[in-house]
């Protein structure tokens, strides 16, 4: 297939490139340069939001739009005269409003999140307007990613705390439940897509079952050889100043994922993949939040 990806510098849309790259698709990332380019695609050097002629009459069998996070970023590609099949877009969980009833179903109203704010809203009028002019696009909505290429500080926090052996300040008792993806489960469920056709195009899509912040930290400690103590740290105190994720806990329903991809990752087999990768790009994290800086003036 001839697929392009927008993006395909840093952690989903990278890692989705080089993917089917090695599956012998003929892929194109479209991106501003700013970073180096993955291997074996071909670089098509285009700011999305002022695209001119560059994607004219271009074709593609699937459009992976990795990197669209507002209305006009949709709206701007498809209005620069591409041509294609499919559409794939990524979304977010957070289009779903926290006060719904869990876990979220695709059927459920979308809305604003108070969590995620403008961040929600976008994502969900980027999906509005891609569903009106685009009936036939495909709508991936996960929860948190992880996996190799992981540009944020989050499973890296933690695997930088067990190396140093550091106690883990955790929120609370830990019992805050996250949900993730692996980025290589979402390769493979977008090939089952475009093998199968299925007459849904809205998708929740994540593991099926969710952890809690104390199970999470101790696979990640135990997959750097070690054993986490843990501090509790009050609830009043801002938890992401100290901690990687927010004080928020949801679920998404991904019944219909496990219909045509009933097996995902195990978890601690994706973080030990991913600890791995870590080790030998420590530098690839976009961000390092002073999270440790924190802990030591402030809670040690």
């Amino acid at each position: 297939m001839k697929i392009l990806i927008t993006g395909g510098t840093t952690f989903v849309s990278k890692f989705t490139a080089e993917y089917f790259a090695k599956k012998g698709n003929e892929v194109f990332v479209m991106n501003r340069g700013n970073r180096a380019q993955p291997s074996g695609v071909t670089w098509i050097n285009c700011d999305r939001t002022d695209p001119g002629d560059t994607l004219k009459e271009n074709f593609f069998d699937v459009i992976l739009d990795v990197t669209g996070y507002t209305q006009e970023h949709i709206q701007k590609l498809l209005d620069s005269g591409i041509r294609f099949n499919d559409y794939f877009f990524v979304s977010s969980s957070a289009v779903y409003p926290e006060t719904n009833h869990q876990p979220f179903t695709e059927e459920q109203k979308c809305g604003k999140n108070s969590i995620w704010g403008d961040y929600g809203i976008n994502k969900l009028l980027a999906e509005q307007y891609l569903t009106e002019h685009c009936p036939g696009a495909y709508i991936l909505r996960p929860p948190y990613f992880y996996g190799i290429y992981e540009n944020l500080y989050r499973e890296a926090f933690v695997f930088d705390c067990a190396d140093q052996n550091r106690e883990f300040y955790i929120p609370g008792d830990g019992d805050m439940k996250l949900q993730f993806f692996n980025v290589k489960d979402f390769c493979r469920f977008v090939e089952i897509i475009l093998d199968r056709c299925p007459t849904e195009h809205i998708f929740n899509v994540g593991n099926n079952d969710s952890v809690t912040i104390r199970e999470w930290v101790t696979m990640c400690y135990r997959i750097a050889g070690k054993e986490p103590v843990f501090k509790s740290v009050d609830r009043s105190v801002f938890q992401r100043y100290y901690f990687c994720f927010y004080d928020y806990e949801y679920l998404l329903d991904v019944t219909k994922q496990n219909e045509l991809m009933p097996d995902t990752i195990p978890l601690e087999e994706g973080l030990e993949e991913e600890y791995r990768w870590y080790k030998t790009e420590p530098d690839s994290i976009y961000r390092r939040n002073p999270y440790m800086d924190y802990i030591d003036s402030n809670l040690r």
